[in-house]
């Protein structure tokens, strides 16, 4: 690329935003020019606003701190400015479907972290390896809000990203029925240990939302577009319990599966390590060389030994075992603020960018 493109970050200064800053240090092929948050920051360097509050292992990048925050609602000045924007805002739903709207109607991409519109039927939730044609509505979305260039892609829940590419792998298998339980880190609701003591050995059998999340998102991913829209899928049934553990990053899934077709262990094991999709074949910068490991060991994944693997971008798998209920279970591990969250909305940047949707403006 011979120009980087221009990024601006909605909710720079929240926990994902700080973790798409980092990601973006020196990335070939996006520069970040302006980072966009709340009123009460707007106006402040981008050191100032965040102050005490960087949440981050590595140091602030240098080519951030002296930009100046823009009101996230100053959309024309925000939008003037860059290419495109990832969003990682803190609103209420309706809130964040309506700005992220009103952006990509400046003619501004917009890939966003939030949920709000995941179920909009001509918004892609994509996971580059799993589902990279559902990319196809944006010209139907584009045709809905009037835009040119301007539309909205999602990423999925950081839950499912420790079961569903696994699934994925399986697919020729016809599993039909599914039982998980995630055992999700704190960094998922964007604290660390420092903002909320209250976690250090404890464990909270409910998070808010995500169960339903958790059984349904999947289904989206695997449906088809049909229309203009994407119907989801309507198997394999998924049942899901979701449970905060004192743990900084990582979500953790034990994941137990019926198939129509039974397969070996071995059989199991080779498809995943050989799974790769269209970010391993067209080598997207942030794409793992190989998206999942199967370990051996009975006692991995661990987030303490496997969580950063491929640079938090891929997934490890361990414990795949025959079951006396159902077919096969199994564990899965994957870093949530990596790829469960900023990581993955780069990836599916870079693959809008390989495939045109993303261009420097004019």
């Amino acid at each position: 690329m011979e120009k980087k493109l221009r990024v601006g970050i909605l909710g720079a200064t929240g926990m994902v935003g700080q973790r798409f800053i980092s990601l973006l240090e020196n990335h070939p092929w996006y520069e970040v020019v302006t980072v966009a948050a709340s009123p009460r920051s707007a106006g402040k360097t981008y050191e100032e606003a965040v102050g005490e509050r960087w949440k981050m292992t590595t140091p602030m990048p240098e080519s951030v701190k002296r930009l100046v925050v823009i009101n996230v609602n100053e959309v024309e000045a925000v939008a003037a400015a860059v290419d495109f924007v990832f969003s990682a805002v803190d609103m209420t739903k309706e809130e964040i479907k309506a700005i992220e709207e009103a952006y990509a109607k400046t003619e501004t991409p917009v890939v966003s972290n939030n949920s709000a519109h995941r179920w909009t039927p001509d918004v892609p939730m994509v996971i580059p390896e799993i589902n990279p044609e559902h990319f196809e509505v944006i010209i139907d979305q584009k045709k809905r809000l009037g835009t040119e260039r301007g539309f909205i892609a999602v990423k999925p829940n950081c839950s499912i990203q420790s079961y569903a590419p696994v699934l994925t792998a399986w697919k020729e298998f016809e599993p039909y029925e599914v039982v998980a339980t995630t055992y999700q880190a704190i960094s998922g609701a964007g604290k660390n240990f420092q903002d909320w003591p209250e976690m250090i050995g404890n464990l909270i059998p409910y998070i808010g939302g995500e169960e339903e999340k958790s059984e349904q998102e999947p289904l989206r991913l695997w449906g088809k577009v049909e229309n203009g829209e994407i119907v989801k899928a309507s198997s394999p049934v998924i049942t899901c319990q979701c449970l905060r553990v004192p743990v900084l990053n990582g979500h953790t899934a034990a994941v137990f599966v019926k198939f129509r077709k039974k397969p070996t262990k071995e059989e199991l094991i080779d498809r995943i390590v050989t799974f790769k999709g269209i970010a391993q074949e067209l080598d997207l910068p942030s794409a793992p060389k190989q998206f999942m490991q199967y370990l051996e060991e009975d006692n991995r994944p661990q987030i303490t030994l496997d969580v950063d693997y491929e640079k938090g971008m891929g997934v490890s798998v361990g414990r795949i075992r025959e079951d006396n209920v159902y077919d096969y279970k199994f564990v899965g591990l994957s870093h949530n603020t990596v790829r469960g969250a900023a990581g993955g909305a780069v990836l599916s940047a870079e693959l809008l960018t390989a495939q045109g949707y993303i261009k420097a403006k004019a």
